[in-house]
């Protein structure tokens, strides 16, 4: 039995189940079975960039999952080529060839259908990135939001459920709740069942009467588990899809359960659309520092030599939830938090963080990179490996449910909702540092960052000399990319006084602070 400090929950137990229990495919190449492939078209866009140094609120990726920036057309600003490839006619292909072709913003319009927008991604994360582009001004003049799922509900139960999330903490001005009232207006509901092309009919002529006659582009975004996907776009495609302009697709992780069912689902999709009109996301890409985090090492001089094995002891990618499946658990169990939260959130800020400096911004450029450091990953070796699975506790006269407590999930369920592995990348910048991940459900606290650890001093003076035990705090890098965005490094320092007396300090950046207007 085994158990990471950093991890442990004052309000659950973990039973850890033998690692023996993953199975582990002989000779496999890459470091989890359920890894996709990883590659950008050289014509992938970011559908989401707006301002120049400023916040993308979601990630194009195609094929993989890649966090990119183009450079905008010279000449034109990157709000006006956001517009340009919102209000475009053109496929992305055709695009590139016409790269200064558009048609007049008031003869076209945006069409967006959330798929599944009942669900707790659309609520917290979907509605609320779409809301940011609009009080961005990122979005084109006409643009209609439509939410699509099986639950009844009328547009104006679906407008209070959205207003719940939305949110202006980036930029907060006076006209935020302005902004939120305009934005609401434009968004509509459409109950209908996944695999009905007769329901994606109605909601196709919704869709017209809204659009009122103009070039109608129109994008899918699929917030439903991957087992429907196909029916999903099948009807979208065939009695939904737009008429005189664009139809796109998004569709959310998990792009199926593992590399065969991956390449499955993908020849699938190809049966209904072509390659540049699927858009393969990873969301988690699109937090502040994430994005910020090659900004952080690229251009700040003082980073990139220590970034390698010469002072770097370990690298440590952290994802804790302070709460369980809490019904949910049907979907979960069949993926367990491996395939949820590791194999793509934190392998992609893994290879983000140790990739070599990119040719370019450009998506394939930095996917050349990020392959490059996946393909240098030792295999996974299972006593690299720890999982477990949150059980019941009673604390302060609450009791707090174990995972098979959950009545969606089966009571001898293994799935497990914790799980610590050891990567290694055998190149030379890495060789021979661990990156630890450590992911986890119903955890003391929800938390998600990077902690960088750099080897101890050599010969530490003050330890000889004064008896200091500051050889066992060493100097640590930590970005927190949730909650309370911050980036703080850990240094020694002499505390004022007459003694030598040593402290460990922070030099602390916090967003909410540094950028609060």
């Amino acid at each position: 039995m085994s158990t990471f400090s950093s991890m442990h929950s004052p309000s659950y137990s973990h039973s850890f189940i033998c690692s023996s229990s993953i199975n582990e495919k002989k000779n496999q190449r890459f470091v989890f079975s359920s890894f996709p492939r990883f590659s950008v078209p050289a014509n992938a866009k970011v559908f989401l960039q707006c301002q120049a140094n400023s916040h993308q609120n979601a990630v194009l990726m195609q094929d993989g999952a890649v966090a990119t920036k183009v450079s905008p057309v010279e000449k034109e600003t990157p709000i006006e080529k956001l517009k340009s490839e919102l209000l475009s006619v053109t496929s992305s292909n055709e695009w590139d060839e016409k790269a200064g072709f558009d048609i007049n913003e008031n003869e076209s319009t945006v069409s967006i259908t959330v798929v599944g927008a009942s669900g707790d991604l659309a609520k917290k994360k979907i509605f609320p990135a779409l809301f940011a582009l609009y009080y961005e001004g990122c979005l084109p003049k006409h643009f209609t939001v439509y939410g699509y799922a099986r639950s009844k509900m009328t547009d104006a139960e679906l407008r209070n459920m959205v207003s719940k999330t939305l949110t202006c903490r980036i930029d907060k001005r006076e006209n935020c709740g302005e902004k939120m009232e305009e934005f609401l207006k434009r968004c509509f509901y459409h109950s209908g069942q996944y695999d009905s092309e007769e329901n994606f009919a109605q909601l196709d002529k919704k869709l017209k009467e809204h659009e009122g006659g103009k070039v109608s582009n129109r994008l899918f975004y699929l917030s439903i588990p991957p087992n429907i996907f196909i029916d999903a776009v099948k009807c979208a495609s065939s009695s939904a899809s737009s008429g005189n302009g664009w139809t796109r697709v998004i569709v959310e992780k998990p792009f199926g359960r593992d590399s065969d069912s991956s390449a499955a689902l993908t020849k699938a999709l190809k049966q209904y659309l072509t390659e540049d009109q699927i858009f393969r996301i990873d969301h988690y890409l699109g937090k502040e520092l994430v994005e910020n985090l090659s900004v952080l090492r690229f251009s700040n001089l003082i980073f990139e030599p220590l970034w390698s094995r010469q002072y770097i002891r370990n690298v440590q990618l952290i994802f804790s939830e302070d709460f369980g499946t809490e019904g949910r658990g049907g979907y979960f169990d069949h993926y367990g938090i491996i395939r949820d939260i590791m194999q793509n959130h934190l392998l992609q800020i893994l290879a983000l963080f140790a990739m070599e400096t990119p040719v370019s911004l450009d998506a394939e450029d930095i996917r050349n990179e990020k392959v490059k450091v996946l393909r240098s990953m030792r295999p996974l070796q299972l006593e690299d490996v720890v999982i477990g699975q949150y059980k019941s506790h009673s604390k302060g006269g609450v009791t707090y449910p174990a995972y098979t407590d959950d009545k969606t999930v089966p009571k001898d369920s293994l799935t497990p909702t914790f799980a610590a592995a050891a990567l290694f990348i055998d190149n030379a910048r890495w060789d021979g540092v661990p990156f630890l991940m450590k992911a986890g459900k119903a955890l003391h606290n929800k938390r998600a960052e990077i902690r960088v650890q750099f080897r101890h001093v050599p010969g530490n003076l003050y330890n000889r000399n004064f008896g200091t035990d500051l050889d066992q705090a060493t100097n640590e890098l930590v970005i927190r990319v949730q909650p309370d965005e911050a980036i703080y490094l850990k240094i020694n320092n002499k505390v004022p006084g007459l003694g030598m007396r040593l402290d460990c300090s922070n030099l602390n950046l916090h967003y909410a602070a540094r950028y609060r207007n």
